[in-house]
């Protein structure tokens, strides 16, 4: 069963924010541009839900499911601007640690190098900016290198 959250009232009325978020098409060509031998996916567990909510704008995401009245207090899928903070988010994480070289996109990484071993370590270094950030990392999700 599907709850309806009231978002689409929500979206309606929340002003527009520029897009942070990159074109993925444009990410496509600049990774082409790479021409690595080896390649590294990271994908961030539920990132939106590991964004809290401010206090101050929880109310504006209540909502009223069998007479009983909830809000989100993390950050809600479904929302127009959930993906332009959460990308804002982790890449100014993965800024703040030095991240290697990497393209993201939300909450998907990708790392690229001529060797597994160079490869395996940006990974690593980018797992461990976002568990310090307090991301979570699944672990079956991270793919490579290869």
């Amino acid at each position: 069963m599907e709850i309806d959250c009231g978002l689409s009232c929500l979206k309606q009325v929340t002003p527009p924010l520029s897009a942070a978020v990159p074109d993925m098409l444009e990410l496509q060509y600049e990774l082409e541009s790479k021409a690595a031998k080896w390649y590294a996916t990271i994908d961030i567990a539920n990132a939106f839900f590991s964004i809290p909510l401010a206090a101050e704008c929880r109310p504006q995401f209540a909502f009223t499911w069998r007479g009983v009245q909830y809000t989100w207090n993390r950050l809600p899928q479904g929302w127009k601007h959930s993906p332009t903070i959460c990308h804002g988010l982790i890449q100014a994480a993965l800024e703040k640690g030095e991240a290697p070289e990497h393209l993201q996109y939300i909450d998907d990484i990708i790392v690229w190098g001529n060797t597994a071993m160079e490869v395996f370590k940006k990974g690593e270094k980018i797992i461990h900016i976002l568990l310090k950030a307090g991301f979570a990392i699944k672990q079956s999700k991270v793919k490579g290198p290869a």
